[in-house]
Order: structure tokens, then sequence, then C-alpha cells
């Protein structure tokens, strides 16, 4: 089965045929000055208690998790940068594929961006995704997770040649955004799987989900 790393490999490899090498080293130095923050080692962790939400799907009906977790035994929530991120579209892809044995383990997954509902719904649209997108505005959510950062001054130029807008696509004034993370909490709000990583290259296997949850089951029933 090919997994999301496979993909995300393939994704390099033909980055580094097409992209500059000085632009790639921008990018990896401002990885390692995010990395040097600590962030994902002050994120919420397994044990912790997550907070409840209500925010906006991506035809603007508001989703309440306190409601989806009373339908459902877990919730897998996967924070992302935006539809702009081709390494969030390779994982929001590769979630969709696990929807179906979610469902057999009576758990939802649901996906938060600080991207405007509109860009959510071409998104979801696009890739066929059968799971809610939200639309964490201003990273709210992902601020209570500790999750949020903002991006390094010297990707700014970067970004711009690559053709994406922040301000635009979040509307929000900032460059801020979370950084890649996924959460499996059961129904008392209890983390009990966690990945969150500074280098946004490197994402959840859907497969570790789907292990978590199997392994949670196992050991309390």
């Amino acid at each position: 089965m090919p997994t999301l790393k496979n993909a995300i490999n393939r994704y390099k490899d033909d980055f580094k045929q097409k992209v500059p090498e000085h632009i790639q080293q921008t990018m990896l130095d401002a990885t390692d000055r995010l990395r040097t923050k600590n962030i994902s080692q002050q994120a919420l962790k397994i044990g912790d208690h997550i907070p409840t939400f209500t925010l906006l799907n991506a035809t603007n009906q508001p989703i309440h998790l306190d409601e989806h977790l009373q339908k459902n035994n877990y919730i897998v929530l996967n924070f992302y940068r935006g539809s702009w991120c081709p390494y969030c579209n390779l994982e929001l892809k590769q979630l969709q594929r696990i929807q179906g044995e979610l469902r057999v383990l009576h758990a939802e997954l649901l996906a938060l961006s600080p991207e405007k509902p509109d860009n959510s719904l071409n998104l979801k649209e696009k890739e066929n995704l059968k799971f809610e997108v939200l639309c964490d505005k201003n990273n709210a959510v992902a601020r209570k997770f500790g999750l949020v950062y903002t991006i390094d001054e010297e990707l700014l130029p970067v970004y711009e040649d690559f053709g994406i807008d922040i301000l635009e696509s979040n509307k929000n004034g900032t460059f801020d955004l979370p950084l890649p993370a996924t959460y499996v909490v059961n129904k008392n709000f209890e983390i009990i799987y966690t990945f969150v990583d500074e280098d946004h290259t490197n994402r959840c296997e859907p497969e570790s989900i789907l292990h978590a949850i199997k392994e949670d089951i196992k050991n309390n029933h």
C-alpha cells in the first residue's frame, strides 16, 4: 500500500529538480530556525484535555465539536496550513483514503486551517474530500493547542514567487500559521495520540491514526 511518506518523497524529488538550490536552502534554514523555538514541545500532548470549539465549515455551517464527540467515540483533528500547501494536499488525500476504516472504529476526522471558507470549499471539491474542512479563523483553536507560529520573513518573497498569498488566503492580516499537527481525542476530550512537527514536510501517516485508535479500544474494552 502506498504511504504518505512515499508520496511526499516523490514530490520532494520533483521539487529539487525544479527549484533553484538557493531557494531550497532558504526554506531549509527557515525550518531550522523554527525548530529552535521548540513549539512542538510546548503544544498539547497525550493525556491533556482539549477545549471544545465551534467553527464554520466550507459552506459556512457551524460545526460543534461536542456534538460530533457525542456521535463518535473518537475525533481526529488535523491542523493544516492551507490549500496552497502541496504537503497538506497530499496529507488530506491520504486521510480521505481511511475514511471507511475510521467510520468502522466510530471515529470522525475534522480538518482545520486558518483559510477562509471559500478556499476550504474549493479544496474540498477539488480533492473530493468527504470529511469536514473547518475555518479556524485567526488560528483561534490552533492557538489554544499551542501550534501557532509566524512565517519566517525570509520565506515571504519565496512564497510570493510561488504565487502563494497568505494574507489573501486567511484574510486576517497576519502571516500566522499552525504547525501541521494531528490529534486523536476520546469522548472525554482527552488526547490519546499526537503528531506535531516544525518541519512542514513531515506528516502523520494515516495508518498511525488507525493504530492509535485500535490500541485504545483494545486497552479499554
